[in-house]
C-alpha cells in the first residue's frame, strides 16, 4: 500500500514517523523548502518539495500508483483541494484530510473526502465522555475517534444486570468484548449472565453512547 502525505508540519512529521515504524510505503510532499530539506535529512526519507494542490507535484510523488492520500496541512481549503484532485482526477481509493475548523467536517464528507479528522472535535468528545457518568468510562478512541472502547461498571438498578446477553437491549454498533468478575476475565456468549459489580468492556460507535446511557438506566 503506497501513501502520499501532504504537509510536513507537526502533524505530518509525526504521521510519517509512525508510518516509518510500521514499514508502510509513503512519500511526503512539503511546499516549504527549508522544512522539506530538514525532514528529509532528519528522517532519512524522500520528500518532494512542492505545492500539494498542484497536480504536477502530486504526479511527481507517484499519485497515479497511490492507494491513500493524507492531506494534513494547516489549511482546510488546501486539504480539501488535495483530496478532491486525488479522488476525482486520479481515482485514489482512500483520501484523508486534517480539518482544523470543526464546522468544516460535514462539508468535507459531503464533497467526497473519505475521512475528515478534526483533532479539536476528538478532544472535545473526550472531555464530554470524561464528565458523563460514574459507571461509564471511555478508555480509548480509535478509527479516527468514531469508535470508542468503554468500560461499564454494572450496578443493581442497571437494565443489563442479572440478564443474559441474548436478552439485553444493546444499541446498534455495540459489541460486548469481555467481562471482568472477581479478577477473572470472561469472554461472553449469548447465555452469559451479567451480574452486579461486573466490569463490562464494550466497543461502540461514539454516536450511540447517549442511547446506551438511556438503556442502562431504564
Amino acid at each position: 500500500m503506497k501513501t502520499i502525505v501532504v504537509g510536513g508540519g507537526k502533524v505530518g512529521f509525526y504521521l510519517v514517523k509512525t508510518l516509518l515504524r510500521q514499514n508502510i510505503e509513503f512519500i511526503l510532499i512539503e511546499k516549504n523548502e527549508t522544512s522539506a530539506y530538514r525532514i528529509s535529512n532528519e528522517l532519512n526519507i524522500e520528500v518532494v518539495h512542492g505545492d500539494g494542490t498542484d497536480p504536477r507535484v502530486l504526479k511527481e510523488a507517484g499519485i497515479e500508483n497511490c492507494d491513500v492520500v493524507a492531506a494534513v496541512t494547516g489549511n482546510d481549503e488546501e486539504n480539501l483541494v488535495i483530496c478532491q484532485i486525488a479522488k476525482v482526477q486520479y481515482r485514489v481509493a482512500k483520501t484523508l484530510a486534517r480539518v482544523n475548523n470543526p464546522k468544516n467536517v460535514t462539508m468535507f464528507h459531503q464533497l467526497g473526502v473519505d475521512k475528515a479528522i478534526c483533532s479539536t472535535k476528538v478532544i472535545a468528545d473526550l472531555i464530554e465522555y470524561e464528565v458523563e457518568t460514574d459507571y461509564l468510562r471511555i478508555l480509548q478512541t480509535f478509527d479516527m475517534g468514531e469508535m470508542v472502547l468503554a468500560e461499564i461498571m454494572m450496578f443493581p438498578a442497571c437494565s443489563w444486570t442479572d440478564k443474559q446477553i441474548k436478552e439485553m437491549n444493546i444499541p446498534h454498533d455495540c459489541v460486548i468484548v469481555s467481562i471482568s468478575r472477581n479478577g477473572d476475565l470472561i469472554y461472553p456468549r449469548g447465555d452469559t449472565t451479567i451480574l452486579s459489580a461486573d466490569k463490562v468492556m464494550i466497543v461502540i460507535d461514539k454516536n450511540n453512547i447517549p442511547e446506551l446511557r438511556k438503556i442502562l438506566t431504564k
